[in-house]
């Protein structure tokens, strides 16, 4: 099943965990890489980036008290409004709402996860509303949330078992879950540390 890009927050062996996955039927040619303190979703190619403004971004933003991870643009203006004292589930909707759905072709939502205050946060904006969801994290289970098909929060939990940071960069590509979701790209997680997984890269 193809469900474009991924959000995924939980818990294994006992550590918050959160992660993105870039899933891609038409820009699969990019990669994550970490520069300085944050993670960067970019094209091999940047002359796509001229067919397309919303492939390449900073996905992944830390400080001591939040992580944000995000499929777009939306990825800064929520940390920062974060880190500015904005209780975490109204920063999430202030700037998912005054930025709205990709203007793109297939009206692209904007996905969001966020650790903070010991909890898991996940938001989405699409073309016909805007939800964001708290939730208490649950060992060796995450939640998930996409562009497409499973793009409305649940409380549907799925299984997730990894010790190390690239390990589990690695399970949002191929393990669990995700092994059914078609087409990744990339990925980036925080995991006690951060990693990054570029697949198709040699």
């Amino acid at each position: 099943m193809y469900v474009g890009r991924i959000i995924t927050v939980g818990m294994s062996n006992g550590k918050p965990f959160i992660g993105y996955r870039v899933s891609s039927r038409s820009f699969p040619n990019r990669i994550a890489k970490i520069i300085g303190d944050k993670v960067q979703i970019w094209p091999l190619d940047e002359e796509d980036m001229k067919r397309n403004p919303y492939i390449a971004y900073n996905c992944y933003r830390k400080s001591d008290k939040n992580i944000v991870l995000s499929n777009g643009s939306h990825t800064d203006p929520i940390f920062e409004e974060l880190e500015k004292g904005t209780e975490t589930k109204e920063a999430i909707r202030k700037v998912l709402v005054e930025m709205g759905y990709e203007q793109d072709s297939l009206n692209t939502p904007r996905i969001v996860g966020v650790l903070a205050n010991g909890k898991g946060y996940l938001g989405v904006v699409r073309d016909n509303g805007c939800d964001v969801e708290e939730f208490e994290l649950t060992d060796n289970k995450c939640r998930i949330i996409s562009t497409y098909e499973m793009c409305y929060p649940t409380d549907e939990e799925f299984d997730i078992d990894v010790k190390t940071p690239q390990k589990a960069a690695e399970f949002v590509i191929r393990g669990g879950k995700f092994a059914d979701l078609d087409l990744p790209v990339c990925s980036c997680v925080y995991f006690d540390g951060i990693a990054i997984c570029n697949p198709h890269v040699k």
